[in-house]
């Protein structure tokens, strides 16, 4: 074995033996081959994150002193929940598309937070919430009040005397649901569309104005601020359901408008739907969330039972390839609308450390939900999984936010991330030793999947592998040992490359504890 060349070298090896992991070959593990956006990004909701000025609410320079310990993680870009000025605590209705929310802090301290970013190769992605506003959003209160406003046309109005139009769903083409989406106006005999609810009114993508004011923004937050690329939410409901074409057509139209203010403009949409309604849209927005994946990882953990999870898994992938060869698999297990993972494996720390696993070494670019990486719980409402980090101990933790009761995340229910750091066994460090090994690994971020059947119940199998890395990937989802036979033709991955607990390895078996992963080398 080659003598590690660097001091980065030793450190990779030692943080990941530190963890309990055996990795033979540290020299393996030194460079990272991840380059974003095939790099790992973590979801931060501002609010919850880190509060730098004792009123209990996150912001952005508590973000900003938290870069490092993201850096550490592993991460190479943050998705940043909505942070412009809102009346709501989610702040998915917007007031103001070019401000920044007083809570959080300042244009300026979002700039100063790029910055440092940036000086760390992490990159920042913001939530751009374009389906509807706020319905205390200016353009509307004025439109709602003088049908001769400039900004009427900026929103879907129907009158109520028209219940065909109402019935249909919007007047510019028939939509699946029904008149719950029309809301009345105060005083008024005129009812507005709002997909959502009363106080997110669609915005109207039929206005040529409204679409250049859109651009505008876009524009705006891209040149002037320097962010990276926009999280996009309710992606498939810019147009009415039954108008799915005008939906494709939009995100080809708006990304092409922001490429020309960054070449490299990065576009993640929110398209909840099966693979089919999915894949259109890859021809506007190069990265999509993968709902299934997440859905079929938690749905193997609980089941210890890996079923069809990987061989559907290619399938997705293959068919989103043929849409667009460059496309990016946003991968997940949950999010900030979906029960957290730890809640949804019933509190269960080896199905989520298994599910962690699956994450990071199938293909994808993964998303983690911020606090997964500490085991934080919770369940709808969506206040509940969106709790306070917990830095430290409470009567340590200055970062701590306190804007909401936490129900599951609590003083004494969660292990705060300060005793986790000291704990090789933790959550933490499970998440930190699999970021490390997917970001070194060229096959691990960019190589092709090949799902295999062992014939070994509770036990998932594949292969990942590109040019230059072939890797055997090996995870008992189950609680016993497992032996597995290899065939003759997996007989020349023989060489260890990673492990997480007492694994043995022959010539043409492998022995592998319950709920454990082994990685073999060819």
């Amino acid at each position: 074995m080659k003598k590690p060349n660097s001091f980065r070298s030793i450190m990779a090896g030692a943080l990941l033996l530190l963890s309990g992991a055996t990795i033979p070959n540290v020299q393996a593990q030194s460079v990272q081959a991840s380059q974003w956006p095939r790099g790992v990004t973590y979801e931060i909701f501002v609010q919850s994150f880190a509060d730098s000025n004792g009123d209990g609410i996150g912001d952005i320079k508590g973000m900003t002193s938290k870069l490092d310990y993201l850096k550490n993680l592993g991460v190479e870009a943050v998705w940043l929940m909505p942070m412009n000025p809102s009346p709501s605590y989610h702040k998915y209705d917007v007031t103001d598309y070019y401000g920044i929310h007083p809570d959080y802090g300042t244009l300026e301290d979002f700039k100063a937070f790029i910055k440092e970013a940036h000086k760390r190769n992490i990159k920042v992605v913001m939530d751009m919430v374009i389906n509807h506003s706020s319905s205390k959003h200016p353009w509307f209160l004025d439109a709602a009040k003088n049908e001769n406003s400039p900004y009427r046309d900026y929103y879907v109005w129907t009158h109520k005397n028209d219940p065909q139009t109402q019935k249909e769903g919007r007047p510019t083409g028939a939509d699946s649901d029904n008149t719950q989406h029309w809301h009345k106006l105060e005083g008024s005999d005129w009812l507005y569309y709002g997909y959502f609810y009363g106080g997110m009114p669609d915005l109207n993508f039929d206005s040529p104005k409204l679409r250049e004011e859109v651009f505008k923004i876009g524009r705006f937050w891209f040149s002037e601020v320097g962010v990276d690329g926009f999280r996009l939410d309710a992606a498939r409901h810019i147009f009415p359901d039954e108008r799915p074409t005008d939906n494709h057509n939009w995100w080809v139209y708006f990304r092409n408008e922001m490429k020309k203010v960054n070449k490299d403009v990065y576009l993640v949409g929110e398209v909840w739907a099966p693979a089919e309604v999915v894949g259109p849209y890859l021809k506007g927005l190069p990265a999509l969330f993968n709902f299934d994946m997440g859905y079929a990882i938690t749905k193997a953990v609980n089941e210890e039972e890996a079923g069809d999870l990987v061989a559907n898994h290619k399938k997705i992938r293959d068919f989103y390839q043929n849409v667009n060869p460059e496309y990016v698999d946003a991968t997940f297990l949950t999010n900030h609308d979906q029960n957290r993972i730890m809640s949804a494996v019933n509190g269960d720390v080896n199905k989520a450390k298994m599910a962690t696993a699956l994450l990071l070494t199938l293909p994808g670019s993964p998303y983690l939900y911020y606090g997964e990486e500490i085991g934080m719980k919770g369940m709808k409402p969506d206040e509940n999984i969106r709790e306070p980090f917990l830095w430290d101990a409470k009567a340590k933790d200055k970062n701590r936010t306190t804007w909401m009761q936490p129900k599951y995340n609590a003083e004494g229910m969660v292990k705060p991330l300060a005793a986790q750091m000291k704990d090789k066994n933790s959550m933490y460090h499970h998440y930190k030793t699999f970021l490390q090994l997917r970001n070194n690994s060229q096959a691990l971020t960019y190589g092709e999947l090949e799902p295999l059947n062992l014939n070994t119940k509770g036990l998932s199998a594949f292969v990942r592998a590109n040019e230059q890395q072939s890797l055997l990937v090996l995870h008992n989802l189950s609680k016993e040992t497992l032996t597995v036979n290899l065939p003759q033709n997996l007989a020349g991955y023989d060489d260890i490359y990673f492990k997480n607990k007492g694994a043995k390895v022959s010539k043409s078996a492998v022995s592998i504890p319950g709920y454990s992963t082994v990685i073999l080398k060819k």
